[in-house]
């Protein structure tokens, strides 16, 4: 007890010399935690007698609430210290000269997508919207894809607590068209959709067209020409295509779209996997079921659709490899198709 005050000034020089927080926690550890050298002064009452522990325990109450005072007061003023530090560092120079503007830009998907809805819209199509969140009608059953069907397990469906949901595709879009303007039609819905699934080739939001031709004597081969010539014009090159026999629920008969590779005009290269095909599309003739859902004469009308990823044709457009990098937004790749045209 008779070092007391010989170590609370030790204790407060100690306080005083801390330049950063973490030393100052060390040194209040140090003196007042479980083990701290005033604590274990409060445990040397024992050994006096009952007389002397009131004013010896104040004492060393006393000293470790100086102690504490001092403790916060250079808290504080070593934050405050901090504070300052960091509002140095970020000081602007408001007098150095301005660096000017640069020109914006329409991000590449942007322009894919524009520049598709000018090609059909020259077709004849309409351009067509619907809702992203939909109700089961609309993104499943319409399209002849019943609650117990297996195609819903390819899709990843992003639901709400209600049941409606994130579009899975823009074909619900097809449904809300016939049902509200019937037959004949041919519109596309471009737009945003949902899946749960990403890598370097898959997004959970992707963007997605969706195109519609319904009428009087509608023919496979009317689908075929007209996706021939979408892709021709979209690359500005003589592609060539291949359909092959596939399977959706919404169209029978159905087709995968394949076209000749972009960069290595079909020889074989690694983006095609030397094959010298690329897969674009998903089409076919509308089925029956659809027809009759959205209120068209299945008997009178036929009609064709296809369905392909707005952000795999600007990949294939502008040689991007990882689809990742639309929606990072990093402005040195967006930078690189500022000027570039549509």
């Amino acid at each position: 007890m008779s070092d007391l005050a010989a170590l609370t000034a030790q204790a407060l020089t100690e306080v005083a010399a801390c330049q950063e927080l973490a030393a100052l926690e060390d040194v209040r550890v140090r003196w007042l935690g479980k083990k701290g050298v005033l604590t274990e002064q409060l445990k040397g009452l024992g050994a006096l007698s009952a007389s002397e522990r009131p004013a010896a325990g104040a004492r060393i109450n006393q000293a470790k609430e100086s102690l504490q005072a001092a403790l916060e007061a250079r808290r504080g003023a070593l934050a405050q210290e901090q504070v300052e530090r960091e509002l140095a560092s970020g000081t602007l120079d408001v007098t150095l000269p301005g660096r000017g503007e640069e020109p914006g830009g329409l991000h590449p998907v942007t322009k894919a997508r524009l520049r598709i809805e000018a090609i059909f819209r020259g077709a004849g199509f309409e351009v067509a919207a619907g809702p992203e969140v939909e109700d089961d009608f609309h993104n499943f059953e319409a399209l002849n894809i019943p609650a117990n069907h297996p195609a819903r397990a390819m899709h990843d469906t992003f639901y709400f607590a209600d049941g409606r949901l994130l579009r899975t595709h823009t074909s619900p879009v097809q449904i809300r068209a016939l049902k509200a303007h019937g037959a004949p039609i041919a519109i596309i819905a471009p737009g945003r959709v949902y899946r749960n699934d990403s890598d370097m080739t898959h997004s959970p939001m992707f963007h997605q067209l969706e195109g519609l031709v319904v009428g009087e004597n509608v023919s496979f081969a009317n689908m075929k020409a007209a996706l021939h010539g979408f892709l021709k014009a979209f690359f500005e090159k003589d592609v060539g295509i291949r359909l092959r026999p596939s399977y959706f629920p919404f169209t029978e008969p159905s087709a995968e779209v394949d076209m000749s590779c972009v960069f290595c005009e079909g020889r074989g290269c690694r983006t095609c996997k030397h094959t010298g095909w690329l897969e674009i599309s998903g089409c076919g003739m509308v089925h029956p079921n659809v027809l009759r859902a959205s209120g068209v004469d299945a008997e009178r009308f036929t009609g064709y659709a296809f369905g392909a990823g707005i952000d795999r044709l600007a990949m294939l457009r502008y040689g991007v490899n990882d689809l990742r990098l639309f929606f990072e937004s990093d402005l040195r790749f967006l930078r690189q198709f500022r000027t570039l045209g549509a």
